[in-house]
């Protein structure tokens, strides 16, 4: 396991495809204008500086794999989201999905 893995907590993408294939939400947290360049087929962009107001969107019951560029906004999106009592991963980069 790589070093951002370790102090990101990121989960295995293997692991975390499964749960996606099986209806978790792909959460993309970076910027619109990053999403817009670029994101994973069928993910859900809700910045992270706007998620604590828009948390509503994230439905409590379905896991979320939460990605970003690097896996640090993922990170704490994935805190932030578990802290709220929603099942949250961090995906690390959205290139893996």
């Amino acid at each position: 396991m790589g070093l951002l893995s370790r102090l990101f907590k990121i989960t295995g993408s293997v692991e975390l495809k499964e749960k996606i294939q099986n209806g978790a939400l792909l959460l993309d947290v970076r910027t619109k204008e990053e999403y817009e360049s670029g994101h994973a087929s069928g993910s859900v962009n809700i910045p992270l500086d706007v998620l604590t107001s828009q948390v509503e969107r994230v439905k409590k019951g379905v896991p979320v794999v939460a990605v970003c560029e690097s896996g640090a906004r993922s990170a704490y999106a994935a805190r932030f989201l578990k802290s709220q009592g929603v099942e949250a991963y961090n995906g690390g980069s959205w290139h893996s999905f």
